[in-house]
């Protein structure tokens, strides 16, 4: 039994056509370990083409609480990045939250 479990979830879309990303994965998608006692965003990875744009939208989302609302997050997105994929990086976001939710209510105890 662990002291502070933790859990890996995911979310995936399309990415949009005409950018890096859709021209090497076809698809936009984030990996989120996410702390089931606080519902805080620990550590974040994404399938972005540069270093920058993974390390920066890891650091914008990494330690906030998804008790706060999936929709302060798209916000927080939405107004710091700035970029083709935008959009898609939201719905990821929202597949994974909505993931996350559903099953830690299925293995709740």
């Amino acid at each position: 039994v662990y002291e502070n479990p933790t859990v890996l979830v995911t979310g995936y879309t399309p990415a949009p056509k005409g950018t890096g990303m859709y021209e090497l994965y076809k698809y936009a998608g984030i990996v989120l370990e996410i702390d089931l006692a606080t519902d805080i965003i620990l550590k974040a990875e994404f399938t972005f083409v540069t270093n920058l744009a993974k390390d920066f939208l890891s650091r914008l989302v990494e330690g906030y609480n998804l008790n706060d609302g999936i929709e302060n997050l798209c916000t927080l997105i939405r107004e710091r990045y700035w970029a083709p994929s935008t959009e898609s990086v939201v719905v990821c976001f929202k597949v994974a939250i909505k993931r996350y939710f559903d099953m830690k209510q299925k293995y709740k105890k």
